[in-house]
């Protein structure tokens, strides 16, 4: 598959070929939906919590006679239903951390990605070197490129200067290709992402690929 590489001024100025098993993948609607719900999961801190009646300070007496009142038995002022009572079934602290193979991790961002390659909303850059951090340079360089919306831009390393000059504009986020997901793919309408970049994706999801395909043949998983 042959994809076009841009400079800083929108201009084509080369084409690279990319692998299929990469960026030619079909939409696994089930595996990416498994892989947003796990990042969106992750995130969660289950810090929250609410007070049962063994929490609630009071209530210690009976409020009246068990009978011959004409009211409703009561035990306590601090039950459920009394204002100022406890709160029953509410939450509490727990762990929503969830799992997920790292192949069906990686097929479903190889999935997103070859999704933005078809709809043609991946731009490859030759280079994204910035002298000093400016937003307004970075501005002039998505408005070459065509980014009218959220983008989301990639490079091989975490680089200051871009990540300075892009953290003030809005619906625009950087990542290097190490900590490239799925989810964040998913949330920005295009994804910029150098030719470096994009050669060192290729190879951590290339070698997945493989160790799949060795799996379908019946040879030894690698993992």
């Amino acid at each position: 598959m042959q994809v076009q590489v841009r400079n800083l001024k929108g201009e084509v100025v080369d084409t690279a070929e990319v692998s299929d098993g990469v960026f030619g993948v079909p939409m696994n609607k089930s595996v990416v939906h498994q892989a947003l719900v796990m990042y969106q999961q992750n995130r969660r801190q289950g810090t929250h919590q609410t007070k049962t009646r063994a929490y609630v300070s009071g209530g210690g007496r009976k409020p009246w006679p068990q009978k011959y009142t004409g009211r409703a038995r009561q035990g306590s002022t601090r039950s459920p239903q009394w204002r100022h009572g406890g709160v029953a079934f509410g939450p509490h602290p727990r762990d929503y951390t969830k799992q997920m193979p790292k192949k069906m991790r990686r097929l479903a961002l190889r999935c997103v990605l070859s999704e933005k390659v078809r709809g043609g909303r991946m731009i490859v850059l030759d280079d994204l070197s910035m002298d000093a951090p400016k937003s307004k340079a970075m501005m002039e360089i998505l408005g070459n490129l065509g980014v009218r919306a959220s983008a989301l831009v990639v490079t091989e390393e975490p680089q200051a200067n871009v990540v300075r000059s892009a953290r003030n504009l809005p619906k625009i986020w950087t990542m290097p290709v190490d900590l490239l997901n799925a989810e964040q793919v998913l949330k920005q309408e295009k994804v910029v992402i150098t030719l470096d970049a994009l050669r060192k994706a290729e190879e951590m999801l290339a070698a997945g690929e493989r160790e799949i395909q060795i799996s379908e043949d019946g040879g030894d998983e690698t993992e």
